[in-house]
Parts: C-alpha cells; sequence; structure tokens
C-alpha cells in the first residue's frame, strides 16, 4: 500500500513539471517571436524616417542662398587647399565688378565715392560757366563779388559765389577770402553750417560753390514786416545757429573762429532750419592756444566783440559769443539791435534788456515786442542768456555748447548777469579804439563814442546794405 502511495505521488508531480516545462517554453517562443517582429518594424521605421529627412533636405536644397552653400567636392577641395598651404596663404582680390554675386564689393565702392564726395570738389572755369548757364541768374552781390544760381549734373541747386577785385588790394583781400573760406568750411560737417561743394581757382576766376538755401537769410525773416513766423520757429533757429557755432568752437579738430556772426550770415534752408555761411573771415587756431593776436579789427561794427577792436588784443573763440549774444537780442525782438527811430531808452537793444532785466520789468519788455504768453518762459531765457554772450569780459561769456544747453533747459543758467556795460561806460577818453576818430569824439563818454559810430553806421548800411544771404 505504501508503494503505492509512492508511484501515484511521484507520478503527479512528473506530470505538473512536465506542463509547467511546456508553459515556459511557449511563453519564451512567444516572447522572442514578438521581439524579432518590434525589431524589424522598428528597423523599417528607422530606415523610413531617415529616408524622408534626406528626402525633404534635397528639396529644400534649392531654398538655401548660393552664397551659403558649398558643394561637397568644393569643401574637400578647399579642405585639401588649406591643408596644404595652411602657412602660405595669399589673398588676391580681383575687380568688384568681375563678382557681381559678391555685393558687398561694390557696397564698400559707393561708401568710398560718397566719401569722395563730401571733399571740396575743384571745378574748373568752364565747369562754373556750365553749371551757372554762363553766370545767367544773379542772386546777390556785394563787396565781395556776385552770387549766381546753378544746377550741379546731379540735379542739386547750388549757388557760385565768384570773388572779384578791382585793385591789388582787392585781390590779395581776395585771396585771403578765399583760403580762409576753403581751409575752414572745407573741413567741416554740421547740420548747421553751410555745405561747400567745391571751389574753382582759376587764373581767371576764383569761385566757391556753396549748397542752395531756399529762404535766403535770416535778416530777410526777422526784418522784413510783410514776413509772418510762428515765434517758436525762432527759438529753434536761435538754438540751431548755436550748435553750428558750438560745433565751429569744440567740435573741429582745430578751433574756428568765424569773426562774423549776424544774421545776414545765418541762412535758412526749404524748412527754416538754420545754416551759419560766409567763412571769409575766419580762421584756425589749436585748441591749446585759442588766442589769435589781430593787427586790425575784422568783423562788423555793432556785432564785434569790443576786445576786437583793440589793437594788439588776443582775441579768442569768445568773440563769436558776443556776436551771437547780439543775434539773440535782434531774434527776442524781431528787429535791429540799433534803431534811431524808436525812443532813446530803447534804441539800443542790449541796453534796454539790460535795463528792463535791472528792474525786474523784462516780462514788460518781452510784451512790448509783441511775444505771446506761452512762448514768454523761452523768451526770458534767451534774454537773460543773451546778457551773458554779452559781456564785456570774455572770461565772464559762457561757452557756445553751454549757450546751446541752457536754451534748450537741460543746463540751469549758472549765474546772474552783471551789467555788460559798466566797462564800456568807463573807457579812457585816450583808449586807443577805431572810435577816436576825432578830437571831438576823444571828449565823449566811452558809451557815447560807440552809440555815435553804430548811428553812423547803421545809416550805411540801411542805404547801401551788403546781401551775404544768397550764398
Amino acid at each position: 500500500m505504501s508503494k503505492s502511495y509512492d508511484y501515484f505521488t511521484q507520478s503527479s508531480s512528473d506530470s505538473q513539471f512536465d506542463d509547467f516545462s511546456k508553459q515556459a517554453d511557449s511563453t519564451m517562443t512567444n516572447f522572442l517571436v514578438v521581439s524579432v517582429v518590434l525589431g524589424v518594424v522598428s528597423t523599417i521605421a528607422t530606415v523610413a524616417i531617415v529616408y524622408a529627412i534626406i528626402n525633404c533636405l534635397k528639396k529644400a536644397g534649392g531654398a538655401i542662398p548660393e552664397y551659403a552653400r558649398i558643394a561637397n567636392s568644393d569643401y574637400n577641395s578647399q579642405q585639401s587647399s588649406q591643408k596644404k598651404h595652411e602657412h602660405h596663404i595669399s589673398v588676391t582680390p580681383e575687380p568688384y565688378f568681375i563678382h557681381s554675386q559678391q555685393p558687398q564689393f561694390a557696397t564698400v565702392e559707393r561708401f568710398l565715392s560718397n566719401m569722395a564726395r563730401e571733399k571740396p570738389h575743384r571745378f574748373s572755369r568752364e565747369d562754373i560757366e556750365n553749371l551757372t548757364e554762363r553766370c545767367s541768374t544773379i542772386l546777390g552781390s556785394g563787396g565781395y563779388g556776385v552770387v549766381f544760381k546753378g544746377i550741379l549734373p546731379d540735379g542739386i541747386p547750388v549757388a557760385v559765389k565768384v570773388l572779384t577785385s578791382h585793385n591789388s588790394g582787392d585781390t590779395k583781400r581776395m585771396e585771403e577770402q578765399f583760403m580762409a573760406e576753403v581751409s575752414t568750411i572745407g573741413r567741416t560737417y554740421h547740420a548747421n553750417l553751410v555745405t561747400l561743394y567745391g571751389f574753382c581757382f582759376d587764373p581767371t576766376m576764383m569761385a566757391l560753390v556753396y549748397e542752395y538755401m531756399e529762404n535766403g537769410s535770416l535778416n530777410k525773416l526777422l526784418f522784413d514786416e510783410h514776413r509772418e513766423i510762428e515765434w517758436g520757429k525762432l527759438h529753434d533757429i536761435a538754438v540751431g545757429t548755436a550748435k553750428g557755432i558750438a560745433y565751429l568752437h569744440e567740435g573741429c579738430k582745430q578751433t574756428i573762429i568765424h569773426y562774423d556772426i549776424k544774421p545776414e550770415n545765418v541762412l535758412l534752408d526749404g524748412n527754416l532750419n538754420p545754416k551759419v555761411a560766409d567763412f571769409g573771415l575766419a580762421k584756425l587756431c589749436n585748441k591749446e592756444n585759442s588766442k589769435v593776436t589781430m593787427s586790425g579789427g575784422r568783423g562788423t561794427l555793432g556785432y564785434s566783440a569790443p576786445e576786437i577792436w583793440h589793437r594788439n588784443f588776443p582775441v579768442t573763440r569768445k568773440c563769436d559769443v558776443y556776436s551771437y549774444g547780439i543775434l539773440l537780442f535782434e531774434i527776442v525782438g524781431r528787429r535791429r539791435h540799433f534803431d534811431k527811430k524808436v525812443t532813446e531808452s530803447r534804441q539800443w537793444l542790449p541796453r534796454w534788456t539790460w535795463e528792463m532785466h535791472k528792474n525786474n520789468e523784462l516780462e514788460v519788455m518781452l510784451a512790448l515786442c509783441g511775444i505771446e504768453e506761452k512762448h514768454k518762459a523761452k523768451a526770458y531765457r534767451m534774454c537773460i542768456v543773451a546778457l551773458l554772450c554779452v559781456q564785456h569780459s570774455p572770461d565772464a561769456r559762457p561757452l557756445m555748447s553751454d549757450v546751446v544747453k541752457m536754451l534748450e533747459g537741460s543746463m540751469e543758467i549758472p549765474q546772474t548777469p552783471q551789467n555788460p556795460f559798466r566797462d564800456l561806460e568807463t573807457i579812457p577818453e585816450n583808449s586807443s579804439t577805431m572810435y577816436s576818430e576825432s578830437d571831438e569824439e576823444s571828449v565823449m563818454s566811452g558809451f557815447e563814442r560807440v552809440m555815435s559810430e553804430i548811428i553812423r553806421h547803421q545809416s550805411r548800411h540801411e542805404t547801401s546794405e551788403i546781401e551775404l544771404a544768397t550764398i
């Protein structure tokens, strides 16, 4: 009985083992089959994706600019060449017009061409006659010569100032003026300076070719009663003019002193943007030593600084600051700085402005000048800046760059102006200035002598006004 039980038990165990073994084999077989199938499917999918990417790249290749694509053979050739000559690289550029597919060469050439055109061009006499149609249209004339209208070959209008002389003395003066203009304005570029396009220096002609300014000079705008202009634009003109002078003094490699700042020498383009012109009296000086010793006066009486008329007196760029101050008074008042037709206390505009400021009545003066309430704050600032500019001592006058900042309101006025005329009123009777022309004048006070000379000059100016505005 015991043996039968053992046999039965053993038989049952073997049967269970065989069943498990068969089941495990079946599972393993199924796993292997599934793995093989997944591997095949994955491989096929990978190949399909790679093929699709390659096909897309081939189709997109045409969209890549030619200058950005390098063929494999070219690339390999370049690599081989670089390895062979990596220590002996030699580049020999060919003319830009041969490689039209390389636009950078043409761009650089245009840049260099524009740079060359910015320098004053030398015209021949025949060129001047052609562009002015043989000097057919006169824009203005004066003691310096005649200004004609011209057209450059590219259609740009110009003003051609032909210098003239009547004797040997005039010839020397004319040559000095020619050299002064070419050496100063010819080396500058600023939005508020007139552009010198070129010149002609010929045995039979000396001429200067400037940009044409449609609206003429500032004096026509200020003193012509029939020309209306919004006062805010006058403020812009004052600021722009100051910027041009500041560039001459501080923005150039060498300081340029203009010596003749006045409304006639401020020109206006089609948008009434101001540009300083007429550099016939200008001088270059080093920034380190900006003093110029002069043996005689220059400029225009009434606009020239007091130190200009002292013999052998060192003159600096501050003389332009003085002249600009006088110009600023005229812009505020829209009248000449001296007018003998008004009451005596108002005849000399700078002195009247000082008296009104001293008595805290400057706003009254602005109202009498016709300035509206909305503009009075700017006009008041302009008057104070003008008083600072005409201080008798050059050292007391501000730099033109500071004048710009004060007018624009970005810089507060640093000080209250002193009486600009206290030194002028106490000039010694034997002072060697141009005002001592007779024994009668020698017994006058300095102020009276100045006023007397200005009155005489104003009378001459009214009957024979020199127009420099058309250049």
